[in-house]
């Protein structure tokens, strides 16, 4: 008997189960040492304004008490030349005003130096925390993409242990398909938080200027700006661990997904229409077809959004006996496709789904004219077979 015959199955299963609640357990905490650092970042940028108000009141007393101890030294030394035309009271009351205009301009400074220093402090603070919650994120992304593995990659693992060869191909599928997610992790990544906090670094430094230059008040509205940057920023980060596996997609299928998640980009671009029109037979199709269509029509739209800054955008379904037909089409800039360019890993990843289920895509643009995506899918042999007998 072979050491893969001798492989409980079931004891496979109950391992892979002890994982996910492991890891969906790790999520939540990863999650929630975010959500209160955010709320932390938040409350201290507040505490931040709050001090840099006091400093321009500090600055301002500082000016006016070293005015009045100009004053009182000149009056002292109008007192040592003219020495006898003073009473010993109108002597003593000099001395007694300078020293003590002298004690709180000094206690003015020692206030605002420890100002000072708890301001830095704080803003060193601001930026470990932001670094934080990034590591969070991206540690949520990655334990995301892991779940993925657990909950519908590694589902048939059993039955290819049970395979002598398959045992021999197990580890390099695995590796392989890491590295394909991966790969379209850093993407995402790429295009969209990772350039937005790096937007976010920038603004921070604005708003110290800002306030040096032209007050609080200007200072307020950058911060007003600067949380909504990273607001944007966050809801990026959410939106790729939503997209890594939308559970729609399992439960429901491929057009109520569609219409859902098309629907919910709708709202939150407010300025964006997006019509979804659905055509043909109404079935569920294999969990490989479902993903890949559901991804290559949710990367035109959000190329038609970020990159083309369409405001309408027309998603059309079509599914016959034997193929499915798909165009996204927006109103957006377009492009020149004559023009030689490197590919963006968007469009370059929408090939190669296209290509593993052996069907076409085809992208007509012009410069102010829009885009239009156009994909054909052949049904697998099976459905065919199905639908021609209903």
């Amino acid at each position: 008997m072979t050491n893969i015959q001798k492989i409980n199955i079931k004891s496979i299963d109950e391992i892979r189960e002890e994982m996910i609640d492991m890891v969906t357990s790790s999520k939540s905490d990863i999650f929630q040492i975010s959500e209160q650092c955010r709320q932390d970042y938040e409350d201290m940028t507040t505490e931040l304004v709050n001090m840099r108000q006091m400093m321009v009141r500090l600055i301002g007393e500082e000016k006016r008490l070293e005015q009045q101890v100009n004053q009182a030294r000149l009056t002292l030394s109008e007192l040592s030349v003219n020495f006898k035309a003073y009473s010993e009271a109108e002597v003593r009351e000099a001395y007694e005003k300078a020293h003590q205009l002298q004690m709180d301009l000094s206690i003015n400074w020692q206030f605002k130096k420890q100002l000072l220093e708890k301001r830095d402090d704080l803003e060193r603070r601001l930026l470990g925390l932001n670094e934080t919650m990034d590591r969070a994120d991206q540690l949520i992304s990655q334990i995301s993409v892991v779940m993925n593995y657990l909950m519908s990659d590694l589902k048939w693992m059993g039955e290819e242990l049970q395979n002598a060869k398959a045992k021999q191909d197990f580890g390099l599928k695995i590796i392989e398909a890491q590295e394909e997610e991966r790969k379209r992790l850093s993407r995402e990544i790429h295009d969209g938080p990772a350039q937005m906090l790096a937007n976010v670094i920038v603004r921070s430094d604005l708003i110290d200027r800002v306030f040096r230059e032209r007050g609080p008040d200007e200072a307020l509205e950058e911060i007003s700006s600067f949380k909504k940057m990273v607001r944007s920023a966050l809801y990026e980060v959410r939106r790729i661990i939503y997209d890594l596996r939308p559970m729609a997609l399992d439960d429901l299928g491929l057009v109520p997904t569609l219409r859902k998640y098309l629907q919910t980009i709708e709202d939150y671009h407010k300025q964006s229409q997006i019509e979804f029109i659905n055509i043909g037979l109404d079935c569920r199709l294999p969990a490989k077809y479902e993903v890949a269509l559901f991804r290559m029509i949710q990367e035109s739209v959000q190329n038609g959004l970020k990159h083309a800054n369409a405001c309408e955008i027309k998603v059309r379904l079509e599914m016959t006996k034997s193929s499915i037909n798909v165009l996204i089409k927006d109103n957006g800039v377009g492009f020149d496709i004559a023009q030689k360019k490197p590919e963006s890993f968007g469009i370059i990843g929408m090939k190669e789904r296209v290509d593993l289920l052996d069907g076409s895509m085809k992208i007509e643009s012009k410069m102010g004219k829009g885009t239009s995506v156009v994909i054909n899918v052949p049904l697998p042999q099976q459905l065919k077979d199905k639908n021609k007998s209903e």
